[in-house]
């Protein structure tokens, strides 16, 4: 007798045939190493990119309701200013994830008339999040700022322009002092998702902006905590009448338990403490992989501590992972729907927890795997 969710199966089986099935692996991470079913493995999927010591917190009274029904722990606001400063903004709203912090900030400012400029690599939740705003949307060429400029004449809507400051599965930066130009002649506003350059990048961390000076053009900042930061949450920057409209509403912000204030706190001594040496180490690490794995035969583009390996099939780039896995090393493979089809790819992500020896490890394997799988 067939039951009525038998259909789930077939959709699994699928999967499985076209090599897109993931499953959990159970795991405990420390520093710079992964244990998964007792095997130890470097890790090189980790976005704690900084890699800073972990800072010890003593757990009071948790906040579990909304900000506007439980009260507002004196703990955000504190974080908030620092981090509105932080953007070179007037205010700042922390959310849960940096998933809600998208969804939230662009379905609060943009609505049904508007016209959407995103870049066709944004990340899921940017996608979503326009979807959900109800405006027209057009998609304009990775980092093609021909076509931007041709998508923005499109009729006289009101316009934004959507990116992220590095791209999080090619590793590389946007054209953030091209967008900002063509944004102020035809007077769009600048959406920007800068959760892989956050506290990695710029002066102090400050950011793609601050690395290509553009840091006071930017009209709506999106970010995370958990990952140049190493915490957990994401947060918004922007003017004031920007940060209250997303108070008034952001359904992710008003219609859900607040990012527990103990997990604020913890990202407030983060941010206070000295990130300026982790931030050097990860910028040495990240040259030095990169221009190993070019020296062994790797095509890399990247110039950022995100180094793709394009693979293409995606069966090729699982037997990839499952190599490096044996040979001690934990590199994802990459596959659709994160990325177009036959687009699959090995994603390392660099962090300051790496040695030199760790990395003339890394560079020893991949050229075994460059020679094995013939990439």
């Amino acid at each position: 007798m067939n039951h009525k969710l038998n259909y789930v199966d077939f959709e699994l089986n699928q999967i499985k045939k076209n090599n897109l099935y993931r499953k959990l692996r159970h795991s405990k991470s420390n520093q710079g190493n992964i244990t998964i079913n007792g095997k130890k493995l470097l890790n090189l999927s980790s976005n704690d990119y900084l890699g800073m010591p972990v800072t010890k917190i003593k757990i009071k009274q948790m906040q579990s309701s909304s900000r506007l029904v439980s009260g507002n722990d004196e703990i955000y606001k504190k974080l908030e200013e620092k981090l509105a400063k932080h953007k070179s903004q007037q205010s700042s709203l922390i959310y849960p994830t940096g998933y809600m912090a998208n969804l939230g900030s662009i379905t609060a400012l943009i609505k049904k008339g508007d016209l959407i400029l995103s870049d066709e690599l944004n990340h899921a939740s940017i996608i979503e999040s326009c979807k959900l705003a109800g405006a027209k949307i057009s998609i304009y060429k990775h980092n093609d700022m021909n076509n931007l400029t041709k998508k923005l004449k499109e009729g006289k809507m009101r316009k934004y322009i959507i990116t992220e400051g590095i791209f999080s599965m090619d590793g590389d930066f946007s054209k953030l002092e091209e967008i900002t130009e063509i944004a102020d002649k035809s007077n769009a506003i600048t959406i920007l998702d800068d959760a892989h350059g956050d506290f990695v990048v710029g002066s102090d961390g400050r950011g793609t902006p601050n690395l290509f000076s553009v840091a006071k053009k930017i009209d709506l900042y999106i970010s995370s905590l958990s990952k140049g930061l190493g915490s957990f949450g994401g947060y918004v920057s922007a003017q004031n009448n920007v940060i209250d409209l997303c108070i008034n509403k952001s359904k992710s912000f008003i219609y859900t338990s607040a990012l527990p204030s103990f997990l604020v706190e913890y990202s407030l001594k983060r941010f206070e403490s000295n990130r300026e040496k982790q931030r050097k180490k990860l910028e040495l690490n990240t040259k030095l992989l990169g221009k190993g794995l070019r020296q062994i035969g790797y095509e890399i583009d990247s110039k950022s501590q995100i180094i793709p390996i394009i693979i293409g099939d995606e069966k090729t780039a699982m037997q990839f992972g499952e190599f490096l896995f044996k040979k001690s090393i934990f590199v994802q493979p990459i596959r659709y729907p994160t990325v177009p089809k036959n687009k699959a790819r090995l994603r390392i992500s660099v962090t300051a927890w790496l040695t030199k020896k760790d990395i003339n490890f890394t560079l020893n394997i991949f050229e075994q795997a460059i020679k094995k799988f013939k990439i």
